[in-house]
Formats: structure tokens, C-alpha cells, sequence
């Protein structure tokens, strides 16, 4: 009986460290319960393994490189993890290379860098899935290199204030996909871009569903959704607004504006609504097409002055 009460100090004790140390420590590796101060120390203790990184609620001024393994981010509290106006290489605040990746509830903020394509997250090989997060106030959100073996998946994400066309250098983009093999967007809302496409992709398959592009606040923007190389896949249930100040207003969705690449044939865009904003007076395509191959459009509902396609 003497001994209960030290038992249950000690173990008070021990509670109230690894508390302490998880305040003092806010990058939690899940498998081993080690925390770490640094997002880069925790990737390297994972190295070429599979593990989840739990990040506590928190503005953090770092970025980190994964080289190998496939990482799970995950904010211990959606929306309250925020990694704010620092890159890595510059290039981005997460800069992927590894395995695979799973971004989840994190925000992306205020990233620049001087070749102007400072992004959230810069992917350069491997799967990456991104759920749950917010991209906002940066030069891109996501970059990629190619990686035609891979996937992206982004889902129930938001991207404002993104993207750019200035300062005689190559435009950037809320989205810019290289040559992956399949890219899904789906329950997304991209708003308010400061420049560039929404969504730009070379990835030979595209799966761009229920989202919704509001360009209503957006300044010198280009398309809702260019795919430059071509694609097959789907784009339905998506509702579109096309803003007033526009550095190119000639359409909603482009179709292998800069070569076919990839195959368009049977590319599905059905179910879509598009609109401009009000007090607009204008004509656009909601699909402007450059490829030779076969579009699929149906049952899309266009407000007035938007013309259903065009061969360009």
C-alpha cells in the first residue's frame, strides 16, 4: 500500500515529461513516438522506410527535403498547421523526391523565390496525395517535374491567391503538372489567382471532378484548366466563373495549346457549369481545342457568350 502513491507519482512524472517534450518538440514520427524540433530531422529519421509524421498546431518558418521513403504529413489538427514564407533549394517548403508523399491539413503560405516559382510543395518524383490543405499568397501551390510512372491526387484543397505573369519570366500557376501519369483533382476550390492558369497539366490522364474555379477576384489570369500536352480522362461536375480582369479571357478549358504529346481522343467534359461574373459582356469557348482527336462534351450549362467549342 506504501508503494501505490510513488507509483503513481512516478508515473505522473513521466506523463508531464512526455508532455513537455511534446511541446517543446512538434514533429512527432507515428511508428516510434519520437519527436523532433525540426520537419528535416524527422524525415531523416524515417529515411527509406514508410512512416507518418504528426505536426503539431503551430506556424513554422522551416521547410524540409525528402530524398527517399514515402512520408506521410499529417497536422495533428487540420488547418492549424501553417508553414509560412520559407523554401528549401529555392524551390518550395516541401520538396519531394522520394517513394511517395501524403500532404494532409497542412496550409502553404507567402512562398517566393528569385526565379519567381516558389511553391508549397515542389514534387519531383513518386506519388504524392494531398488532402484537407490550403495553398494561399505564393508563386505556384504545387510544381512538378515528370515522373510518368506516377500519380497526384489532390482532394477537398483550396489554392487562392496563387500563380503569376510578371517580371519578363515564364508564368506561373495555382497547379503546374509535369509529364506525370495521371493527375486527380477532385472537391477542390481554386479562387482569386494573381496570375497564370488554375490548373495547368501534362500528365497523360486527367480526372478533374466537382471543383469549383471562382476567377471572380482574380488579376491578369489565363484558363480555369489548361491541359497543354492533350489528355484522355474526365472533367465533370466542376463550376466555373471567369473574372473580369483577365490576361487572356478566350476560353475556359484549353486542349494541347502547345502540342499533342499525349492522346485527347475521347476526353470527357460533361456535367460543367461556366458563367462570368457580373456586370461581364463578353464571348469566350468554354473548350478551345488544338488537338486532331475526338472531345467527348455533354450536358454542360453555359451562360450566354460561351461558345460550347472550338477547333483551333
Amino acid at each position: 500500500m506504501k508503494m501505490f502513491p510513488i507509483v503513481i507519482l512516478v508515473c505522473i512524472a513521466a506523463a508531464s515529461t512526455a508532455f513537455a517534450e511534446r511541446s517543446q518538440s512538434p514533429f512527432v514520427v507515428q511508428t516510434t513516438g519520437k519527436s523532433f524540433d525540426r520537419l528535416d530531422q524527422a524525415i531523416k529519421a524515417i529515411g527509406d522506410g514508410d512512416g507518418t509524421i504528426m505536426i503539431a498546431p503551430g506556424t513554422y518558418r522551416q521547410c524540409a527535403v525528402q530524398t527517399a521513403g514515402r512520408v506521410v504529413f499529417r497536422a495533428q489538427q487540420a488547418g492549424r498547421v501553417i508553414f509560412d514564407g520559407v523554401t528549401c533549394e529555392g524551390k518550395a517548403a516541401l520538396v519531394l523526391r522520394g517513394r511517395g508523399a501524403v500532404v494532409d491539413g497542412i496550409a502553404f503560405q507567402n512562398m517566393h523565390v528569385p526565379d519567381a516559382n516558389g511553391a508549397g510543395i515542389r514534387l519531383e518524383q513518386g506519388n504524392l496525395d494531398v488532402m484537407n490543405s490550403l495553398f494561399r499568397n505564393s508563386e505556384q501551390g504545387i510544381l512538378t517535374a515528370a515522373d510518368p510512372s506516377s500519380e497526384i491526387r489532390i482532394d477537398r484543397s483550396t489554392f487562392q491567391h496563387l500563380g503569376r505573369c510578371d517580371r519578363g519570366m515564364a508564368c506561373a500557376h495555382s497547379i503546374y503538372v509535369g509529364a506525370y501519369g495521371k493527375l486527380s483533382i477532385t472537391y477542390s476550390r481554386f479562387e482569386s489567382g494573381d496570375g497564370g492558369h488554375y490548373v495547368k497539366s501534362r500528365a497523360a490522364i486527367a480526372d478533374i471532378r466537382d471543383n469549383s474555379f471562382d476567377d471572380t477576384g482574380g488579376h491578369e489570369t489565363n484558363y480555369m484548366i489548361d491541359l497543354p500536352a492533350g489528355a484522355t480522362g474526365v472533367i465533370s461536375g466542376n463550376q466555373m466563373v471567369q473574372g473580369k480582369d483577365k490576361d487572356n479571357y478566350s476560353a475556359f478549358i484549353a486542349i494541347a495549346a502547345e502540342g499533342t504529346q499525349n492522346s485527347s481522343k475521347g476526353l470527357s467534359i460533361s456535367g460543367n457549369r461556366a458563367a462570368f461574373a457580373p456586370g461581364i459582356d463578353r464571348s469566350s469557348a468554354f473548350v478551345a481545342d488544338w488537338s486532331s482527336d475526338r472531345i467527348a462534351l455533354s450536358q454542360n450549362v453555359l451562360a450566354t457568350g460561351i461558345q460550347p467549342y472550338e477547333r483551333r
